[in-house]
């Protein structure tokens, strides 16, 4: 096979498979619907800041770079948890002092990212290219040029499909057979919002945590910026008595806020016009197998499993993707039948996996973080962890500390969730020591 890969889409994923293949030998060609963000201001209301964890990190040190985007986060070390009448408590992520996450903005790195894989000297990416079809038996893309306002048609050899939930690459494996496909929505959607730094220049709030407001079937959550600000993501039903539907006018959005949120509330500039203004983001999950065609064609990030945003692992995921297939060029060298065969076999599960994970984590940090029952289990686990570290870690630590294969993080969280539970229906928390937990542990 040539030594030349297209790639479909420019975002965090692509750049960075990018580079992954040009320090393999290939010479790529992007080609990225939108302008270079480079040379453009962003949009606003659109995932501002991302959660970096474990899995991403290890994918920006074997290209090199997290050493650049270390100093462009901030590391949060739990969740922040702010209730009705103003109180706010600490719910810890780990136990240890590394273990935490941190928040980095998404253009940054994904500008980041793009010059990254261009300074390779055999990554181009084309802007401005929005792929509009593909015909898998003759091996040929169809763009829509929208600086010429023309189309074209553009031969490949292999094509990656890192084009996003919408994928077009997808729709064309999917227009093939022999494919899987379901694509679930949430029903709840997404509208961001800023709360400046304060009058001193300063966070209004702790900036080392994710701000969460848990108000049952909905809630709201904050990330802190470099530049002092956070940013605050409503997830919200999309229709309803109280929803995105029924929110609009000025009145219903100042009275949600001052009712729900009261201290965001008094933060928020111009509360009402940021709502109305900023756009509303639609949120589902991606199911597909396999992410292969043969030798011709594959899916990474969120083409393959976009995933709702509750577990910070969208992009951690995604990276993750292109360290797993870059360990499989490795092993089986220009052999793509074989490492595309392998990728779908070994990491579609993981796919799936974490897709159902983020959802039931919606459920978790909603609703649950401040149920009674779940506190009780949430300190039981940390006791296990330290009683029995070498079979026992949280299933949020597993996720996000550790790079065990989502598949398996979600077999042996279910089996640690029936144990916990069996142990507090039968003693109370402060009465667990090590003996009792072994008898169950085993």
């Amino acid at each position: 096979m040539a030594k030349k890969i297209t790639l479909i889409g420019a975002g965090l994923t692509g750049p960075l498979l990018a580079t992954y293949l040009a320090n393999r030998g290939y010479t790529v060609d992007i080609y990225e619907r939108r302008s270079d963000m480079r040379n453009t201001s962003i949009n606003a209301g659109r995932s501002i800041n991302l959660a970096l964890s474990v899995r991403g990190i290890h994918a920006l040190k074997e290209v090199g770079l997290f050493e650049k985007i270390d100093p462009m986060t901030i590391a949060m070390k739990g969740r922040m948890i702010h209730d009705l009448d103003g109180t706010t408590h600490l719910q810890r992520y780990g136990q240890k002092p590394e273990e935490v996450i941190y928040s980095v903005s998404r253009a940054k790195l994904n500008m980041e990212l793009m010059t990254l894989a261009e300074e390779t000297g055999k990554v181009n990416i084309h802007f401005n290219q929005k792929c509009i079809g593909m015909d898998l038996d003759e091996k040929m893309l169809s763009f829509f040029d929208k600086k010429s306002d023309n189309e074209k048609e553009i031969p490949f050899d292999l094509v990656m499909g890192v084009d996003g939930s919408a994928s077009a690459v997808r729709d064309a494996m999917i227009s093939k057979g022999n494919f899987n496909f379901e694509f679930k929505p949430l029903g709840h959607g997404y509208k961001e919002l800023t709360i400046p730094p304060g009058e001193n220049g300063d966070f209004q709030w702790e900036p080392n945590a994710l701000h969460i407001w848990p108000r049952g079937l909905f809630m709201l959550i904050a990330l802190p910026n470099i530049d002092r600000s956070f940013t605050c993501t409503l997830f919200f039903p999309m229709e309803g008595a109280v929803s995105f539907e029924s929110v609009q006018k000025g009145k219903d959005i100042e009275g949600l806020f001052h009712e729900q949120f009261p201290d965001a509330f008094d933060l928020l500039p111009h509360i009402v016009d940021q709502f109305q203004q900023n756009p509303i983001g639609h949120l589902g999950s991606v199911y597909c197998d396999p992410w292969h065609v043969e030798n011709k064609a594959v899916l990474l990030g969120d083409a393959a499993h976009a995933v709702v945003p509750f577990f910070g692992q969208g992009m951690n995921a995604s990276f993750q993707d292109c360290s797993v297939l870059n360990n499989l060029m490795i092993k089986y060298p220009d052999n793509w039948e074989i490492i595309l065969s392998e990728f779908s076999k070994q990491h579609v599960p993981n796919g799936h996996a974490i897709a159902d994970m983020a959802v039931e984590n919606y459920l978790e940090m909603r609703d649950h973080v401040n149920n009674p029952r779940y506190k009780k289990r949430r300190e039981l686990e940390l006791k296990m962890e330290c009683m029995f570290p070498e079979k026992f870690t949280p299933r949020y630590s597993m996720v996000s500390f550790h790079q065990i294969p989502y598949a398996n993080v979600y077999a042996r969280g279910e089996e640690q969730y029936q144990l916990l539970d069996a142990i507090l229906d039968k003693y109370e928390l402060d009465d667990v020591n090590e003996t009792i937990a072994r008898n169950f542990i085993g």
